[in-house]
């Protein structure tokens, strides 16, 4: 009897759907039919009929952006009002890849400069790379998949995706979608399955690119675990800082900062954490952050009114309590928030000045917590944001121009968003983290170029 997975709602627990789960021998199979595709030219889909598969996709994505939008609400527990900006988005993403698809080219490399190189001409070619396996997380269970997968399709890879145990619904409507544009089923295969079976996926020999998105500690171990060759690109989390200095425009930056770390329910990646505010600005900022996140409306994801849903789990909210009540007894100040709403919410909570070592300050929260540092030295408050194992976007908010650039060029970042939170982003462009934040390039161009690799072809002519 085949094992089933029960995907049911974060908010309430009821049953959504059974699904099969995959065995070893089905990602065998799936491994032999991807690789022998990646090693047949004659198979391979043309440019054009690639790029007319994916402008059908966008088209019937789009069509039905409501009807999967509420299944990502129901299943992942994003607010219905965000999975419905996340649908947009992934249909913007999708036409993205279709439009850059033409912009994916080599270049020609200079001959002829010197008496070895007469006669020469070198140009590059790009080429996919090989078989791409992508294994995601459950935040963004509909977008995470089309920036993984698409631009896999785009360029004429094979692929073979693990969607989330707990998100597993929204991949395969972008599947039902793919298939039905045109795309024969072997090029896009989704295998749902225990990780330790990820994991053998991941680490096959056959594999020759690995996108990941997920925990730090899951990613870097399979990193460790590649076949010799297989390439990776690995998205984690951070604790974005946001530098708000003395002259920051107070009314500008509170909306902003309170959607980029409340927004489905702090569990995103780049989610507002850590807020440092000069202290001529610290109390207004820290009183006013503290009522409007009171204010938030918590509960239903499916409900339009909704604007922070649950957490992932019940382990997850558990934690989250521990660590706010270990900062509070370490003697921070709750402003607001720092309770359980029944077993799967949790109140946006608002903390000011916890020490630098307990877990709010030093670890990812991943939850909805937002916490708020005095500072009278901004280089200083500088070097306490960059103190922390995790490089991926943060912000500045000031109305000195120098002071913003200065600011960018101190922050240990890999994007740092000026006057904007630092869950800002648009689909194409580039999005990745470094230090234990991840490694490699996101977006739709960025992860096209690192799914193919460039080929050197050089002609020799007495024409030349």
């Amino acid at each position: 009897m085949v094992e089933q997975l029960k995907v049911t709602s974060p908010f309430d627990g009821h049953l959504i759907k059974e699904l099969p789960l995959n065995s070893e021998a089905d990602i065998e199979k799936a491994l032999q039919v991807a690789s022998a595709l990646s090693k047949s030219h004659d198979k391979r889909l043309p440019v054009y009929e690639r790029m007319a598969i994916l402008e059908k996709t966008a088209n019937l994505v789009e069509q039905r952006q409501e009807e999967y939008a509420r299944q990502s609400a129901e299943e992942g527990g994003k607010p219905l009002m965000d999975s419905k900006v996340e649908l947009a988005r992934a249909v913007q993403g999708i036409r993205e890849a279709a439009r850059s698809m033409g912009g994916l080219a080599g270049h020609e490399i200079p001959m002829n400069l010197n008496p070895a190189s007469a006669q020469r001409m070198a140009i590059t070619i790009r080429e996919p790379i090989g078989v791409v396996v992508a294994i995601s997380a459950f935040n963004h269970p509909f977008n995470l998949i089309v920036h993984q997968i698409i631009p896999a399709i785009a360029v004429g890879c094979p692929v073979i995706v693990k969607p989330a145990r707990s998100t597993p619904l929204s991949c395969f409507n972008l599947l039902d979608c793919l298939f039905e544009a045109g795309l024969p089923r072997e090029w896009c295969q989704a295998m749902v399955c225990s990780g330790s079976l990820g994991e053998k996926l991941a680490t096959d020999p056959r594999v020759a690119f690995l996108t990941f998105i997920g925990s730090g500690k899951v990613g870097w171990s399979l990193r460790s675990k590649l076949a010799p060759g297989t390439r990776c690109a690995l998205e984690h989390g951070g604790a974005a800082p946001v530098i708000v200095d003395a002259d920051a425009d107070i009314e500008a930056a509170l909306p902003s900062l309170l959607k980029g770390g409340f927004y489905h329910a702090g569990q995103v990646c780049v989610s507002v954490q850590k807020i440092f505010v000069h202290e001529s600005k610290v109390h207004e900022f820290s009183t006013r952050l503290a009522k409007m996140a009171k204010e938030l409306k918590v509960g239903d994801p499916l409900d339009p009114a909704t604007e922070v849903g649950p957490l992932i789990s019940i382990d997850d909210v558990n934690r989250v309590h521990d660590w706010v009540t270990e900062a509070k007894s370490a003697g921070a100040q709750v402003l607001t928030g720092g309770n359980k709403m029944g077993e799967t919410c949790y109140e946006p909570t608002v903390i000011l000045n916890p020490p630098a070592n307990v877990n709010v300050s030093c670890k990812e929260i991943f939850g909805p917590v937002v916490v708020i540092y005095s500072f009278t030295d901004r280089l200083a408050a500088i070097d306490q944001a960059n103190d922390s194992p995790f490089s991926f976007q943060a912000a500045v908010f000031t109305q000195n121009l120098d002071v913003a650039l200065d600011t960018v060029k101190r922050l240990n970042a890999k994007a740092v968003m000026v006057n904007d939170h630092t869950a800002f982003r648009v689909d194409w462009m580039p999005f990745g983290g470094a230090k234990e934040s991840g490694m490699g390039v996101g977006g739709i161009l960025p992860a096209m170029e690192e799914m193919t690799e460039e080929k050197l072809i050089v002609i020799k002519s007495k024409a030349l």
